[in-house]
């Protein structure tokens, strides 16, 4: 059988004190329990929150104090000066023992039996908090807001610097408090709270691709490859089938991918020759040009239109004769 000591219980006369954020009021109930972990009862569901189990004593010294509603209490491990924040589950414990989730006596540094000192306090209620998964497992879930939403109604309060517990899918997830405001522990019981998310602890950022230089220049020379697209390369033909009065020209692509003619390239170097040199106000050569091709163009509209004379339908063209005879 395993008996328990149950250390002296003290009241502390105070008026209008503050720390770190909180205030203390009139008399203070504080106490120190030895501390065990949730696997010594049969109550599971105190892993899963921020709870913790005191005994019916402690209840009794609490009702006869004048302090605030919900009970909120500190959690101080003398030796290593680690501080915590907590609500109460039940108050059901042996005496001089309170029971508590394990990942709390991580965050305080404590072992089996270990002397903890237990204090009321009332907390300011949060307006901001800022949470930093350990992993990334974390933002896979389908949707985290609502998971978050639901497991922090197991908890009153929170305290910068704790890693809380999340379960969830029989999975446990772990969640830092990097930040919280106004204070740096604050209550989460009917408040409107902004949650902000930090990077997770072992999130990398994604390694952008390296391509190699041989593979720029594969690209670059497949590019230059490829057929480029020739306009106006076709030739022209009448409606009516008759022949054209003119050749067309062969159309050449430069390498701007630019289409021009033979003919009109031929000139232009024709043209840049006669004006190497000197200052020429008109060419010879292109007037001459211009008019051969005036002349036969005229010629051939002659001839055109006498065909089209020829075939052209004359009304009342006939003879005319007299009945006399």
């Amino acid at each position: 059988m395993v008996h328990f000591l149950a250390l002296n219980s003290i009241y502390l006369p105070v008026e209008n004190m503050f720390y770190d954020g909180y205030a203390y009021h009139r008399t203070t109930f504080e106490q120190t329990y030895r501390c065990y972990p949730s696997s010594f009862i049969d109550k599971p569901q105190i892993e899963s929150g921020g709870k913790i189990i005191m005994p019916p004593s402690a209840l009794d010294r609490l009702a006869s104090l004048h302090i605030d509603y919900p009970m909120l209490f500190e959690l101080r491990n003398a030796s290593t000066d680690r501080v915590s924040h907590c609500g109460v589950l039940e108050f059901i414990a042996e005496e001089g023992v309170i029971y508590m989730p394990y990942w709390m006596m991580q965050n305080l540094l404590l072992q089996e039996g270990n002397i903890v000192r237990v204090r009321n306090v009332t907390l300011p209620k949060g307006t901001y908090v800022k949470l930093q998964p350990h992993t990334t497992d974390f933002l896979d879930i389908a949707n985290p807001k609502a998971i978050l939403e639901t497991a922090l109604r197991n908890y009153s309060c929170l305290t910068v610097g704790d890693s809380i517990m999340v379960p969830y899918n029989n999975k446990k997830y772990f969640i830092d408090i990097v930040e919280a405001k106004p204070s740096n522990c604050i209550s989460i019981i009917e408040t409107d709270c902004e949650v902000d998310f930090a990077p997770p602890l072992d999130y990398k950022d994604p390694e952008r691709p390296v391509v190699p230089a041989s593979a720029k220049a594969n690209e670059v020379a497949v590019a230059e490859a490829e057929p480029k697209f020739n306009p106006f390369t076709g030739s022209g033909r009448r409606l009516d089938g008759r022949p054209l009065s003119y050749e067309p020209q062969p159309v050449a692509a430069n390498s701007n991918g630019q289409s021009h003619s033979v003919a009109s390239s031929s000139g232009s170097e024709k043209a840049t020759q006669q004006t190497q040199g000197k200052l020429v106000f008109g060419s010879h050569v292109n007037r001459a040009t211009k008019e051969t091709t005036k002349v036969g163009a005229g010629k051939d509209r002659k001839q055109e239109e006498e065909a089209e004379k020829k075939d052209k339908f004359n009304a009342f063209s006939g003879k005319k004769y007299s009945l006399r005879g």
